[in-house]
């Protein structure tokens, strides 16, 4: 079929045609909207799971409700070289400079003073020019050299001045867990701050399985945060990620191959665009058979290997490709640390670094003491299609 037309999309954070399975987080994140409009701010909502099942997307998802009723938002993602003052201070000059005017009110020309300030902060050699002289504006004051007390600044400020305009700020942020200790400690007493005075503002985190773990040890009050654990879709969500948007476009799924690629697919979001793309291109009229299915999952399978899986593998050292290894088959479930060390006929002691390693660079986490899982659905089946 016209390739033109292919409605699936596989990609980091891509949003699929259909959106299925996350209407709870969503209309909690809508309510939480609706009450902060009215004067109550709820804590945060933690979006936590394996890659692949689409907490990028549900995590976009909910900035564009919150701009769809004229919020200010904030969409960052963790773990680059930038450290949280920058990617928020940055993430706010766009939805700032869109609302500034020349008739801005007292309380947008604080919160661009303010801002200003904070981008001061971590740019000793950069400013910002809104088109508005702020000279004996009040304001200010975020440049202390201390992220609680700044954070706090820019966020009340800048949520306060979004209320005048009808909503109020959404701070996003995703991978969550590559967040330092402290600045985990900053948004967690950030966000505390804002719930108890009610600012006008909403934090959503998303991050690996570990991150509500993570965030329960640097902060103790951040277990009374909101968690929502994505997972892979059930079977007849599943269905309806794959039948919907061909039957937008006039094409059927044949019952077998429809199932063929749900039971490939394990239910994940990501695997689902990829099988579903590949099916569609493998079609040669509007029905999808079992014989495209098949041909559509091999090729599926064949670019998971070359970029999703892939890229996680090659940044991997010889000894840390070892110990994934002697993970597997289990290791998608989960397998004791323990036992890796006797497959690998090593002290579990000695195993200390590589395991943290590979903790620190997201392909593995602890779902319990002394357990040890793949972050990636179908590592295993990768890692087994390696040569040694």
């Amino acid at each position: 079929m016209d390739p033109v037309l292919n409605p699936y999309v596989p990609g980091a954070g891509r949003r699929p045609a259909a959106l299925v399975g996350r209407d709870d987080a969503i209309n909690s994140w809508s309510v939480a909207l609706q009450r902060a409009e009215r004067g109550i701010t709820d804590q945060p909502i933690v979006l936590y799971g394996l890659r692949g099942v689409g907490k990028t997307v549900l995590l976009t998802q909910l900035r564009h409700d919150a701009e769809q009723r004229g919020w200010l938002a904030v969409q960052v993602e963790a773990g680059s070289s930038s450290s949280l003052r920058e990617m928020i201070g940055e993430g706010l000059y766009g939805p700032l400079s869109d609302i500034t005017r020349p008739s801005a009110g007292k309380r947008l020309l604080k919160a661009l003073k303010t801002a200003v300030s904070f981008k001061a902060s971590y740019d000793a050699t950069g400013t910002w020019n809104f088109g508005i002289d702020l000279t004996g504006e009040p304001g200010g004051g975020a440049d202390s050299g201390r992220l609680e007390t700044d954070l706090k600044k820019i966020i009340k400020d800048v949520s306060q001045a979004a209320a005048d305009e009808g909503g109020g700020l959404a701070v996003l942020i995703d991978e969550a867990q590559d967040l330092t200790k402290d600045e985990l400690v900053t948004l967690a007493v950030a966000s505390q701050a804002a719930a108890q005075d009610n600012w006008p503002v909403l934090f959503a985190l998303a991050g690996l399985p570990n991150l509500p773990q993570i965030l329960a040890e640097a902060k103790s009050y951040s277990e009374r945060f909101k968690y929502v654990h994505v997972e892979r879709l059930a079977p007849a969500e599943a269905r309806e990620a794959l039948v919907r948007p061909a039957q937008e476009v006039s094409v059927t799924w044949e019952q077998d191959a429809l199932e063929y690629v749900i039971d490939q697919s394990g239910s994940y979001p990501y695997f689902i665009q990829q099988f579903g793309q590949e099916a569609w291109n493998a079609a040669s009229d509007a029905t999808i058979t079992l014989g495209d299915a098949q041909l559509g999952v091999a090729r599926g399978h064949q670019q998971l290997d070359n970029g999703f899986f892939r890229t996680r593998w090659d940044r991997t050292t010889k000894a840390e490709k070892d110990y994934l290894r002697a993970m597997c088959p289990e290791g998608d479930t989960g397998i004791g640390s323990g036992e890796v060390a006797n497959r690998l006929g090593k002290p579990i002691g000695k195993l200390g670094p590589r395991r943290s390693s590979l903790l620190h660079k997201g392909l593995i986490y602890a779902p319990d003491h002394g357990v040890v899982a793949f972050t990636v659905p179908g590592m295993s089946g990768f890692i087994s299609r390696q040569s040694e």
